[in-house]
């Protein structure tokens, strides 16, 4: 990086509209943790209330997945055909309101499918806030403000154990669905007023700032032509799905199950869970931010892009797997706790340079590429609560380690 560059940077960092985008990022992705997660620490009431077993809990978590799934492609296309802040102003409210009205459930044909609406309007979160960050952050930035959002979409997770037990025990089970809504909302109309699809569209950029970014990403122009031929064919496309797949596969254990893994396997209470299933995830967080500042250090010394995106995935993976097998192996629920937590903190290391990687190959169509990878992570999550859900109703909680 030169002097001149490096000058030109510092300015553009000095500018509070970027951050002012990236923390409003960062507590959206808060806020669909807080969805994906807080119907796992309500599911011990919902299943007393409406008499489910585990396999029936399992497939309400998987119809949330299932139908983020079938949303991914889509999502990611209309965000890079009409641009993400039309296309996001729209989905947000919509599954804000979806949260509220599964409040309203009535058993398990009415949760599946509330959570099955829901998991579709939410599908589109992570590929379009993918491609609201691209033309605003420059590559030596996007392991650091994936590091930092992914993080706080870990931080929710970790926010929903007490929050959801205090309402629940407090108010009922329904009201972790109207928080969670409301909040959504309240993030529309904040987002619709801050945010535009492009640095030359927002009124408070400097022309020194404006040619800083146009040098170093790709600024957008509306409705352009998806080349998909060139996607589906690139290898790089296939690795980053398989590998982000891997990682959902074991990621939604922590959001779907371990509430009632602690619960019901290692024994402890509603009030005991709620403070202990936040450990893992706060860990995760941790390692969000570690591994994405850690990649964008390494890419600032060595200027080589790809290997500073492996180096930071890799050991972090293999660190993930080393921890989580004693975890089911041991006795105490505390070293096992401890275990899980230290393994999540590695695992979330893949998090920052995949994402940054999407932005990195995708430019502007950021919001198509990264909505495949994250197809490959929703098809695995969509297998990952039901295999689980079976495994623990036969008393095998250990298997899934």
């Amino acid at each position: 990086m030169t002097a001149t560059t490096a000058s030109s940077l510092f300015q553009v960092r000095a500018n509070p509209v970027r951050w002012t985008i990236l923390i409003l990022v960062a507590l959206l992705y808060m806020i669909v943790y807080l969805e994906k997660a807080n119907i796992s620490v309500a599911a011990p009431a919902i299943s007393k209330e409406f008499g489910l077993d585990n396999s029936q809990m399992g497939l309400i978590f998987s119809g949330f997945v299932l139908a983020y799934t079938l949303g991914q492609i889509p999502s990611g296309w209309l965000s890079d055909h009409f641009g993400p802040r039309r296309v996001i102003g729209i989905l947000v409210p919509f599954w804000s309101l979806t949260t509220v009205l599964t409040g309203f459930g009535t058993g398990f044909l009415t949760l599946f499918g509330l959570r099955f609406i829901t998991g579709l309007g939410a599908s589109g979160t992570f590929p379009i806030t993918t491609r609201v960050m691209q033309p605003w952050f420059l590559p030596s930035e996007r392991g650091s403000i994936s590091g930092i959002t992914h993080g706080c979409a870990r931080l929710g997770a970790a926010i929903v154990p007490p929050l959801a037990v205090w309402l629940t025990l407090s108010f009922g089970w329904h009201w972790v669905f109207y928080a969670c809504g409301f909040v959504g909302l309240i993030w529309a109309l904040v987002f619709a007023r801050v945010y535009r699809d492009s640095p030359t569209e927002h009124p408070y950029i400097g022309a020194d700032e404006l040619a800083v970014l146009r040098g170093a990403t790709s600024l957008p122009s509306r409705r352009r032509q998806v080349p998909w031929r060139v996607i589906l064919r690139s290898p790089n496309m296939l690795f980053i799905a398989l590998g982000f797949a891997c990682y959902a596969y074991s990621g939604y254990f922590y959001i779907a199950w371990l509430p009632s893994y602690l619960v019901q396997y290692r024994h402890l209470s509603m009030a005991q869970m709620g403070i202990v299933a936040s450990l893992p995830l706060l860990a995760g967080m941790a390692g969000d931010v570690v591994g994405g500042l850690f990649g964008d250090r390494m890419l600032r010394r060595t200027g080589r892009l790809n290997y500073s995106r492996r180096m930071v995935a890799v050991p972090g993976m293999l660190g993930a797997a080393l921890f989580i097998i004693p975890a089911g192996m041991v006795g105490s629920a505390g070293l096992a706790v401890v275990c899980m937590s230290v393994s999540l903190f590695f695992m979330e290391f893949l998090n920052a340079p995949s994402w940054a990687v999407t932005m990195d190959v995708g430019g502007a169509y950021s919001g198509t590429v990264s909505s495949l990878m994250n197809l490959g992570a929703s098809i695995a999550g969509t297998f990952s609560p039901m295999v689980f859900g079976t495994l623990s109703q036969n008393g095998h909680w250990i298997a899934p380690s």
